[in-house]
């Protein structure tokens, strides 16, 4: 089981547990494209966001959609409607 990280969320500055999320999402790390253009190393760059701003981001883009455009901690806060869903989840208890 993979040890659990405590600390503040990048996006929603939240302190609480924190979850892996892969920059380039790993469904699309077989296809031709970024197998060709991204090494292992740069496939598996990552941040760790606290669970609700993780799915959040994940309810609202697609893996394609994230790998090609969101590829970035700054890309992801650069969306209007993710700023707003992050200052919305920084008001929220930590459950």
């Amino acid at each position: 089981m993979p040890k659990t990280k405590h600390g503040e969320c990048p996006t929603c500055q939240r302190i609480t547990n924190l979850t892996f999320h892969h920059l380039i999402p790993r469904k699309v790390h077989r296809r031709a494209h970024f197998k060709k253009n991204f090494s292992r190393q740069e496939l598996n760059l990552g941040i760790d966001l606290c669970r609700t701003c993780h799915s959040g981001i994940h309810r609202k883009f697609d893996e394609m959609t994230l790998a090609k455009q969101y590829r970035s901690l700054d890309a992801l806060k650069s969306d209007i409607e993710l700023e707003r869903f992050f200052d919305w989840v920084a008001k929220q208890r930590i459950q």
